[in-house]
């Protein structure tokens, strides 16, 4: 009976699927914690060397968003963050609906991403594209943005 295809459990959820991204490898992420901890004046020339040599890292992406002063490159790396993470998302599995939650910190670059654009939308009177970033972060996650995010890019 057991070996019966017919008798497997079939799983009835009402919830949409999450994905998680891969997380990087250990020494990316001790690549960017050295980029991120360079003196102030260095450190946006030290973060666009890492995202230089991991394109594909969206904690890079999000870090870049977060240090750069001037609002259009913090537009821009959002932006290409943002995209990069769809392109992450769909390659593990998201075919444009379901979670992708704060709690797996993998997701977080995605997020952050996400969240710096909606931010700079609203900041260069972008509204609807502000209000379209927001309701994606819900809909991504309804627990909505944790706290410890809710100042980024702002």
């Amino acid at each position: 009976m057991a070996d019966d295809p017919t008798m497997q459990p079939i799983g009835l959820s009402t919830q949409p699927p999450s994905t998680v991204i891969p997380p990087a490898a250990p020494e990316v992420h001790h690549e960017l914690a050295q980029a991120l901890a360079a003196p102030s004046e260095l450190r946006v020339a030290e973060v666009s060397s890492f995202v230089a040599r991991h394109p594909r890292d969206l904690h890079g992406w999000a870090a870049l968003t977060e240090c750069v002063g001037e609002q259009m490159w913090k537009y821009s790396a959002a932006r290409v963050g943002y995209h990069r993470g769809l392109d992450a998302l769909r390659a593990n599995g998201w075919r444009g609906s379901g979670y992708v939650s704060w709690a797996e910190e993998s997701n977080q670059g995605f997020l952050r991403c996400l969240l710096a654009l909606q931010n700079v939308a609203a900041e260069i009177g972008e509204a609807d594209e502000a209000e379209r970033c927001a309701l994606f972060l819900l809909q991504l996650d309804p627990k909505g943005v944790p706290a410890e995010f809710g100042a980024i890019a702002s």
